[in-house]
């Protein structure tokens, strides 16, 4: 493996901009993939969350862009519009740190449309957005899809498994034929592939695990309780485990914003966003929780996907999610990159079942754990305080 970003064929101006990020070092999905997308190659990448994809794509994206043409010239896809700016951000950084004038804006349903075709008059290189937006854009001949030579679709499976999909072969039949495209995901399944294959040519796939791998970094665990327990539990957890960062997983919209009010009752310093969630309210809660104003941050799954603050030490689940893949994005937003982390499922006897699938899907242990005195302990054969 090379363990130098030189070894990849990177200019000195990216390698010197990731170096001011403290980026000195690919991960293993980064040296996978930049060979590959600098090449020219159609890719189809799959790595466990946190493992560097964002970076696996822009750099070799930067040094494809023509920053002596004023014209657009990549469109990134993104599921949420916390993904969309956390790209952005990323782009604007590098570009920054690189010296390099490389331009991005992003499109965004929610927004006001005259807003966004304003920024596009400037003609930037990078458009980063959600899908029906950006193809209501190209229908309007204000994104100029002939200019197009690279598409990312980054968490490719929640993109093309769900609604979204016809309008994304809709975006890739409008833009150029000979249009590079590359997928992310943490999870890509036959149904993701199966839509976007007609697409590519000759496409390489690329993964860090033979099969959809969690991060090796996060320590699993559980606690039994009754269901009325469980608020009273999460907080004597937070108690017991002091979480720098912790986000705190809830299946049901409706009961996010009481989860978050308990929890500022007993002044533990919460907010919260999910599908009821404004924009405007979503991007306050993130941009405290990412400041450190708040140390808790709770959410549907909304925030599950493509979430990156390395600050998150643990992920609490107030209740298992109804899938596997669930299980893995919400797990995945604690260890970061090279930090460790931790996931605590507090969970009523009929979830159990769950944990059986967990462990045999990403062949991972959950092990069981109970409170005492204030602590936590493991139960069984790991009896030690943490």
């Amino acid at each position: 493996m090379n363990n130098q970003f030189e070894d990849l064929k990177l200019s000195k101006n990216i390698t010197s901009g990731l170096e001011k990020q403290g980026i000195t070092v690919p991960t293993e999905i980064q040296t996978l993939t930049i060979p590959s997308l600098l090449e020219g190659k159609d890719i189809i990448a799959e790595s466990y969350t946190g493992s560097g994809k964002t970076l696996a794509f822009l750099t070799p994206l930067f040094e494809k862009i023509d920053t002596s043409k004023r014209e657009m010239q990549a469109i990134i896809l993104a599921p949420t519009h916390e993904l969309v700016m956390q790209i952005h951000n990323q782009v604007t950084l590098l570009a920054s740190n690189a010296a390099m004038p490389v331009t991005a804006t992003t499109i965004m349903g929610e927004v006001h449309i005259d807003r966004q075709i304003k920024k596009l008059r400037d003609k930037p290189h990078i458009i980063i957005g959600t899908p029906g937006r950006i193809m209501d854009l190209i229908k309007k001949r204000k994104i100029t899809h002939h200019t197009i030579r690279t598409m990312i679709i980054d968490e490719a499976d929640h993109l093309l498994e769900r609604n979204e999909a016809a309008t994304i072969k809709a975006i890739l039949h409008s833009t150029s034929r000979d249009k590079q495209i590359g997928i992310f995901s943490a999870t890509i399944n036959k149904k993701t592939v199966d839509v976007i294959i007609p697409f590519m040519k000759d496409p390489v796939t690329l993964k860090t695990a033979p099969k959809t791998a969690l991060n090796p970094n996060i320590e699993h665990m559980y606690i039994l309780v009754d269901r009325r327990d469980k608020f009273e539990t999460l907080r004597k957890l937070i108690a017991a485990t002091n979480p720098a960062r912790a986000l705190i997983f809830i299946s049901q919209n409706n009961e996010v914003q009481e989860i978050t009010d308990k929890l500022n009752f007993h002044k533990l310093g919460a907010a919260s966003i999910s599908g009821k969630t404004s924009k405007e309210d979503r991007k306050t809660a993130l941009t405290r929780f990412r400041g450190g104003k708040i140390k808790l941050l709770v959410s549907s799954d909304l925030s599950a996907r493509g979430l990156d603050v390395p600050e998150v030490t643990h992920i609490f689940h107030l209740d298992y999610p109804s899938t596997a893949n669930d299980y893995l994005h919400r797990a995945g937003r604690t260890a970061r990159g090279s930090f460790s982390g931790t996931s605590i499922g507090i969970i009523a006897e009929k979830e159990l079942a769950a944990i059986r699938i967990y462990e045999r899907e990403f062949k991972i242990k959950i092990a069981p754990i109970k409170l005492f005195k204030g602590k936590v302990e493991y139960l069984q054969e790991n009896q030690k305080t943490l």
